[in-house]
């Protein structure tokens, strides 16, 4: 297999190249990230060097770039995970970056999946374009739930959904889309809830918990994840859509109050604040139909202590990697910052009248 990783810099993406370096020796792996801030080449230092592996900066909104990577390098099967992928960031900084990769990006990949016959194309999205259940709400989010998002970034990335959709019926593209629940593990970028949180604990500041803190999420490993999605990319039937998750749902606040835990910190460390606008209350999906190809989380919730503790335990011992990235991407975090309080202060005067 000739794989091209799209947006293999990135947090999951890093992740599942190298479990597929691992166990997938005669499979050569192509990285085509653009390298934006959450991109981080660092990830790949240890298998930079290696033959199976290549990094081609790019963006996939360029189709002339695609269709000569793909040509070149004898591609045979795509995995996306490029998008725009942080709430805040598409709700308080506009969303027009977020339209065209996780849109327009996507439909890029396929056209260059349709002319250059590629045999297998599988996007990675995510729970959220299903939008929220109620707390009390014994349901589940399947593949066939009506899609109905209630955030900019999910209706970005819904919109790369339907694109496949449509190129699958239309062109016969050979694409799989899948629906995950929340990641974590190494390698995510510091913004990112779990890894933000470890952070600022470890210099002694609070962590800011949204609203009351029973906002329910479903937490995923990201290696279990690139586990499911290296058995798609084998054994999945092209044209469906597959949930992945962990049936390990918790709260907001139960994951604030197992982090500070872990870490021997007591519940002085939370502060509450203001809820985010759009706030999806319960994300939970079933996963049974990836299960039926055989995938089971080795990470299951009664193993998220043990897998929580391990991704602490790799944040604490790399605290260099985080300050380098924070340092390389400091001026567009400064930007976003001041894009956030620019946003605030207008919904205060607004407010105001």
């Amino acid at each position: 297999m000739n794989l091209l990783v799209c947006g293999g810099a990135g947090f999951i993406g890093s992740n599942f190249i190298h479990y597929m370096l691992e166990q997938y020796p005669d499979y050569r792996i192509v990285n085509f990230d653009k390298l934006t801030y959450a991109g981080n080449l660092e990830n790949h230092r240890s298998v930079e060097n290696d033959p199976r592996y290549a990094f081609v900066e790019g963006d996939i909104t360029d189709l002339d770039s695609l269709n000569r990577v793909v040509a070149e390098k004898e591609i045979t099967h795509i995995i996306n995970f490029a998008a725009e992928t942080h709430v805040d960031r598409s709700i308080h900084g506009g969303c027009r970056d977020f339209v065209l990769t996780n849109t327009l990006g996507v439909q890029m990949i396929l056209d260059a999946a349709r002319v250059n016959r590629v045999e297998k194309f599988v996007n990675v999205s995510t729970d959220e374009v299903y939008g929220s259940l109620a707390l009390d709400d014994e349901r589940r989010f399947t593949e066939s739930t009506p899609i109905w998002p209630n955030m900019p970034y999910a209706a970005a990335k819904a919109g790369g959904d339907l694109m496949c959709n449509a190129y699958f019926v239309t062109h016969k593209v050979p694409v799989i889309v899948t629906h995950c629940s929340n990641n974590y593990g190494p390698y995510q970028f510091p913004e990112k809830v779990i890894p933000f949180f470890i952070f600022k604990l470890l210099k002694g500041e609070k962590v800011p918990v949204y609203g009351d803190g029973l906002n329910v999420r479903d937490w995923i490993h990201v290696k279990d994840h690139a586990r499911a999605l290296a058995l798609l990319l084998r054994d999945g039937a092209p044209g469906e859509v597959y949930n992945i998750g962990a049936d390990n749902e918790r709260s907001n606040l139960e994951l604030t109050k197992m982090i500070l835990e872990i870490m021997g910190l007591g519940e002085d460390r939370i502060e509450y604040v203001t809820d985010r606008p759009g706030h999806d209350r319960r994300y939970s999906v079933d996963a049974g139909k990836i299960r039926a190809l055989g995938w089971t989380p080795e990470y299951a919730r009664e193993e998220f202590k043990r897998g929580l503790t391990e991704t602490i335990e790799w944040y604490k011992n790399n605290s260099q990697w985080a300050e380098h990235l924070w340092q390389k991407k400091r001026d567009e975090m400064n930007k976003f910052q001041e894009s956030l309080n620019r946003s605030d202060t207008q919904m205060a005067a607004a407010a105001r009248g």
